[in-house]
């Protein structure tokens, strides 16, 4: 198995020096640093969070603290959780307040009290706390359930991890492309766990050897569940068109953007499809859009507070699936409370001629986004590849930006890549799935 770890897992930097998944040659074995071990087993949970979830937890202790309003637990190794009450009754697991079968909560917040206190609390064989609440109703919870949820700040950034994965692992033009073969991430369950855990941390991930013919996306979109589908169709055919109705199905060079910022959710994974390649030309570009977010807060932070802060107006009209209008704002750096990037909506040929903000506030704006345009085509920065027919890319919409090469015009058709678009909540709903069925939990 480890051999099938070390083909997808990238050399690749990290940001800050930290390093994690990288690979060890030696004497024509690769070898696992004890924290890849950790990040294999479990991309989508830190080091600290495997360890804890391994872990049998047993509690030493409970009681109500704050005339009730708290309860305190006292593990076993010493550490200790409180828990608001208002949140232990909201979160009763007894079938009359959660349907389990949905996994949904039952009891209607109309009727929480919000300012409830216990009125006895118990300890159950060390594995079980139990709860009378003022009315006669009883709530268990589990010690596993609630250590789970324990609301110190070092518990909460593990269960965000758990949930989301949010660690990303930066690269420049020193890429080693992930890749990985189509019909195993089609037909094996691990393949695709890989996959999917790839494309999250690093954001790019080429798979090989799909066959070179239209239709072979929809196989892809099935795996994970459905592809997104948007006024060029559920999947779309990039290829030099006359009256050409997007500047990507002309033959002329694409500078590096984010597909779709005219909408008001863009697609958050893209996927395109190699089935003819240009002889001359046609290179395809990529860049790492978070890691030169990175870059320009730290040289120049008036130049990323303009970009992440200024809504831009982009627009998209035509006739394809079907007609469409769409107009939509967008920042081009969509940042979190940390101030961290997010999302980037960039693409300078949707950009619209409309700009919603103050005269004096444009030129400083331009010359913002000049410095990040400049970063994203430093050579530094972007790495270039060509695909090969049978290819696909898979790629992180959100923080990679791709862009093309030109290619000489033709009597025929020279160059043909078919694209689709799925969206993040359903990518990470299938890799969450084959997590239980990889590892065999949640």
């Amino acid at each position: 198995m480890w051999r099938a770890v070390a083909s997808v897992l990238p050399r690749a930097k990290v940001p800050g020096g930290r390093v994690c998944c990288l690979l060890l040659a030696q004497k024509g074995r690769s070898l696992l640093t004890r924290s890849t071990q950790h990040c294999w087993q479990s991309p989508a949970l830190g080091f600290h969070t495997t360890q804890l979830l391994s872990m049998k937890a047993l509690i030493q202790k409970v009681e109500a603290l704050d005339k009730g309003h708290f309860v305190r637990v006292e593990w076993e190794d010493g550490s200790e959780s409180h828990y608001p009450c208002v949140w232990l009754r909201d979160n009763c697991q007894c079938p009359r307040c959660f349907l389990r079968s949905a996994g949904a909560r039952r009891l209607l917040f109309e009727d929480l009290d919000v300012n409830i206190v216990v009125k006895e609390v118990t300890l159950a064989d060390r594995k079980k706390v139990s709860i009378t609440w003022p009315d006669e109703h009883s709530s268990d919870y589990e010690a596993e359930w609630l250590r789970k949820r324990c609301f110190s700040e070092k518990a909460r950034a593990e269960m965000r991890e758990d949930l989301f994965l949010p660690e990303h692992q930066y690269w420049g033009s020193d890429l080693q492309l992930p890749k990985m073969p189509f019909e195993e991430v089609l037909y094996n369950d691990e393949s695709a766990y890989k996959w999917l855990c790839t494309l999250k941390k690093v954001g790019i991930v080429l798979l090989t050897g799909a066959a070179a013919r239209e239709g072979e996306l929809l196989k892809l979109g099935h795996r994970i569940g459905f592809l997104r589908l948007t006024f060029y169709g559920p999947t779309w055919q990039v290829q030099d068109k006359a009256d050409a109705n997007n500047v990507a199905y002309t033959t002329g060079k694409l500078c590096f953007h984010t597909d779709y910022p005219a909408l008001q959710h863009p697609p958050g994974v893209q996927f395109l499809h190699c089935i003819k390649q240009t002889a001359a030309g046609g290179e395809s570009e990529v860049v790492d859009g978070f890691h030169v977010c990175s870059k320009l807060k730290e040289q120049n932070p008036q130049a990323y507070q303009i970009l992440s802060s200024t809504a831009v107006d982009y627009t998209d009209v035509g006739v394809d699936f079907c007609e469409f209008a769409v107009q939509c704002k967008q920042r081009i750096i969509d940042v979190d409370a940390r101030g961290q990037a997010v999302r980037i909506n960039y693409n300078n040929a949707t950009r619209d001629t409309v700009f919603d903000i103050p005269a004096e506030k444009v030129r400083p704006f331009y010359a913002a986004l000049k410095e990040f345009n400049d970063l994203l085509n430093s050579t530094e920065h972007k790495f270039t590849y060509k695909l090969k027919p049978g290819d696909v890319v898979t790629m992180d919409n959100w923080r990679v930006l791709h862009g093309r090469q030109s290619y000489p015009p033709g009597a025929e058709l020279t160059r043909h890549l078919e694209g689709a678009y799925a969206d993040w909540d359903v990518v990470m709903s299938r890799l969450r799935l084959l997590r239980r069925r990889v590892l065999g939990r949640d």
